[in-house]
């Protein structure tokens, strides 16, 4: 996994130092509501409820297996989470904008300075009712899973974060493809490879435990 501060480093000057990228991208800061920028604020709250379900899971099971899973993917999260959030900080932007729906960088015209307020569809699917993007769980679904316990609670998390990563996997794939910044985009593909091997994964221990995933 990257270095925290090298890849914020990387995220400021290209990665080169200069003024522009390996890929000739300039390095000037993205824009307010860039695919960079919109990805990093979006990501950066799907993966806090991916933490946050982990670190539930794993006081209401004993079960190794999963107890290393969802230690792996908190602190996976929780680091990748810390880049996203330090690259805003380097470009001198919100981590939130109130007006701004989730997803809706994915739909930025390619190569723009975003800086237009980007009020437009997204192709990841539509969220269910109760979650704020598309892969999330909802606020009942948490719930159920803090009142949960051993196999009935390893199931439940091995479903919603199985559709966690379908969600992340889909806007970690828009932003490989649409982001300017050489060193988010190669974070983004890191995250598709590794949510797509989990997601192999998971299958294999819900099956394990007479189980498949959700829809």
């Amino acid at each position: 996994m990257f270095a925290v501060g090298a890849t914020v480093a990387a995220a400021s000057d290209g990665g080169d130092g200069g003024g522009s990228s390996a890929s000739g991208t300039s390095s000037r800061a993205p824009g307010r509501y860039s695919p960079d920028a919109g990805f990093a604020r979006d990501m950066a709250v799907h993966h806090q409820q991916a933490v946050e379900m982990s670190f539930i899971v794993r006081d209401r099971t004993g079960d190794e297996p999963v107890r290393s899973l969802a230690y792996d993917i908190a602190n996976t999260q929780a680091n990748q989470r810390g880049m996203l959030l330090g690259w805003l900080d380097l470009w001198g932007l919100p981590k939130v904008i109130a007006d701004e729906p989730p997803m809706s960088w994915m739909a930025a015209p390619d190569g723009g300075d975003g800086e237009t307020g980007g009020h437009h569809e997204h192709g990841t699917g539509a969220a269910k009712p109760g979650a704020l993007m598309p892969g999330m769980a909802t606020k009942e679904e948490l719930a159920a899973l803090g009142a949960a316990e051993g196999r009935d609670a390893e199931v439940l998390y091995l479903q919603l974060m199985t559709d966690h990563h379908k969600g992340g996997v889909a806007m970690a794939r828009g932003c490989a493809r649409q982001c300017a910044t050489p060193a988010e985009r190669a974070l983004a593909q890191g995250m598709v490879e590794a949510q797509q091997s989990e997601l192999t994964l998971m299958a294999d221990m819900l099956k394990q435990r007479g189980a498949a995933p959700r829809g």
